[in-house]
């Protein structure tokens, strides 16, 4: 390599620094919740990509909380112990013995190799589900299931549950430390039986109790879309009403977009649904102007550059 092409790489390398500087400064100290599935939890490359971007941002005083999803894994397992999964809603029938399976699988496989991941890029991350230090209480989730012709019929979809309570205490020791958490979707009842919670969810309710300045949901799609399929790179509840009301907003979306309008309006600053087959989409979104999906905040927003 030549000395000119080595000035020329470290001037752009000067120039990402500097344009991230005002950024870092905004967001020191500040508490960023990050949802971690889809592709990004696969490729190889997206998975080192994230972890570099999640232990940057503790380097710079960020403070990150993950929380991970792991419905695929849980499927290739159960497959593997030809456990049939049934699906009401969209949300996996889970029984006691698909209960101990799916512990297994997020408690055990899938939070580890993250916790890994993060320490093989000199981060220090602590796994974690929702069961240690009484994190996160939750409750059976009951739902409609709509019947042809007749009512709709309350089903009980077995260790399916909803938050209740997340106890902070625990997250406020590492937030103060060097450690980074790592969470699992999984959570107890007043009773200690065990409930497997939509990590989105999850995700959305520890942003509010931690004031989070952001929530960032990595998606395998690039953002909300218009019906034209133009990427809505910025969005208030009352417009994501409008979409939801005139059927824009549909199918697998309108949960994520749901879940990141109830964190904004639990106060916390901006939602982020981003696009996580981008290398690097967790620093694209928070450190540039352009950012690589929707930002939802409770006030009216223009669109953003593209």
């Amino acid at each position: 390599m030549s000395p000119g092409t080595n000035l020329r790489s470290a001037k752009n390398i000067a120039k990402v620094l500097t344009e991230a500087l005002p950024y870092i400064q905004k967001f020191t100290n500040k508490t960023v919740v990050v949802k971690y599935g889809g592709n990004a939890m696969v490729d190889n490359d997206l998975k080192q990509s994230f972890a570099r971007d999640i232990v940057l941002m503790k380097l710079v005083g960020i403070n990150p909380i993950v929380i991970h999803g792991g419905g695929p894994q849980i499927g290739a397992v159960l497959k593997k112990l030809s456990i049939q999964s049934e699906f009401v809603n969209g949300l996996r029938v889970t029984d006691s013995q698909t209960m101990d399976v799916v512990e297994m699988v997020l408690g055990g496989l899938v939070n580890k190799e993250i916790v890994n991941l993060l320490n093989q890029n000199q981060g220090r991350a602590v796994g974690v589900t929702g069961k240690d230090g009484g994190l996160i209480k939750a409750r059976k989730l009951r739902i409609r299931k709509k019947l042809p012709k007749l009512t709709d019929e309350i089903v009980d979809i077995g260790h399916v549950g909803e938050v209740v309570n997340i106890n902070t205490e625990i997250l406020e020791v590492m937030k103060n430390s060097d450690f980074i958490p790592v969470i699992a979707p999984i959570g107890t009842d007043d009773s200690g039986a065990s409930y497997n919670i939509n990590a989105d969810s999850v995700a959305g309710e520890i942003a509010k109790v931690m004031g989070a300045e952001k929530l960032i949901l990595l998606t395998n799609v690039e953002g909300v879309k218009d019906k034209k399929g133009n990427v809505l790179t910025g969005l208030n509840p009352t417009q994501v009403s409008r979409l939801i009301t005139n059927r824009t907003l549909k199918g697998g979306m309108l949960p994520k977009v749901k879940c990141a309008v109830e964190a904004v309006k639990g106060g916390v600053t901006g939602a982020h649904i981003i696009d996580g087959r981008v290398e690097h989409a967790v620093l694209l979104e928070i450190f540039t102007d352009k950012g690589v999906g929707t930002l939802i905040t409770k006030t009216k927003r223009k669109i953003r550059p593209q």
